[in-house]
């Protein structure tokens, strides 16, 4: 008998309710949304505020990227409150 023709209680259980399915899906685009971000601030931030890497950061340097970082959050945050009310 191979596994996949198995009758036992693994096809009922495995069933996955929409909501289950629904928050799921959420938590991935969450997911990938969030690693998307930080690789693009990561990138700009670095390329804008990082003239000459080192083995630590001055202090003009990291403040810029605080800078940076806070800027890209707000505009991020901008962006989607005006894409929310849009769909609504």
């Amino acid at each position: 008998m191979d596994p996949f023709s198995s009758s036992s209680s693994i096809g009922s259980s495995s069933k996955i309710s929409p909501d289950d399915l629904m928050d799921q899906l959420k938590t991935q685009l969450a997911q990938a949304y969030a690693e998307e971000f930080l690789e693009t601030v990561r990138g700009k931030c670095f390329e804008k505020c990082i003239t000459k890497p080192g083995s630590s950061l001055s202090g003009s340097e990291g403040s810029c990227i605080s800078r940076c970082v806070e800027r890209y959050m707000e505009a991020t945050g901008i962006v989607s409150r005006a894409l929310f009310n849009q769909s609504r």
